[in-house]
C-alpha cells in the first residue's frame, strides 16, 4: 500500500490527459489567432511584441548558463526553474491582460505581447511541456 497520495497529473487517465492536451492546443491557436490579428490591426510593432513574447518565456534556459555540474538529459538545472516556472505560469500573463484591460492604458503591442506568451504557455501545454519541479525535472 502507498503512503503518497496520486497527484492530479498521473491519476489522469489517457482520456482526460489527450482532452486536457487538446484542450490547450485550442486554446493556443485562439491565442495565436489574436496575436496575428493585433498585428495585423495594430502594425509592425504589435506584431514584433507578439513574436518577442512569444520567445521570451524560453529565453529563461539562459539562467542556467554556468551552472555547476552536469545534469540529466531533461532536467534543467535548479538555478534556472524559478525563471522558468515563473515565465510559464499562465496566471501571469492572464492577470496583466486583465489589468490592462481595466486600466486606462491603451498600447495594442502590449496586449498583442500577451498574447502570445499566452499562446507559448498553451502550445507548451498542449506538446506536454509543463512547470518544473524544483530540481528542473518535468513534472508528471
Amino acid at each position: 500500500m502507498s503512503t503518497t497520495a496520486p497527484t492530479a497529473a498521473t491519476s489522469l487517465t489517457p482520456f482526460l490527459r489527450t482532452a486536457r492536451r487538446t484542450a490547450w492546443l485550442v486554446n493556443a491557436l485562439f491565442w495565436s489567432a489574436f496575436a496575428v490579428l493585433e498585428g495585423v490591426n495594430h502594425g509592425w510593432l504589435a506584431g514584433t511584441f507578439a513574436i518577442v513574447f512569444f520567445i521570451a518565456p524560453d529565453l529563461t534556459f539562459f539562467a542556467a548558463v554556468g551552472a555547476p555540474g552536469p545534469v540529466e538529459k531533461g532536467q534543467l538545472p535548479a538555478k534556472a526553474v524559478p525563471f522558468y516556472n515563473t515565465a510559464h505560469r499562465a496566471l501571469i500573463p492572464l492577470a496583466l491582460m486583465v489589468a490592462y484591460t481595466l486600466l486606462p492604458l491603451a498600447w495594442a503591442p502590449i496586449f498583442a505581447g500577451l498574447c502570445g506568451w499566452l499562446a507559448h504557455i498553451s502550445y507548451d501545454r498542449a506538446f506536454g511541456y509543463g512547470l518544473r519541479t524544483k530540481e528542473g525535472f518535468q513534472r508528471a
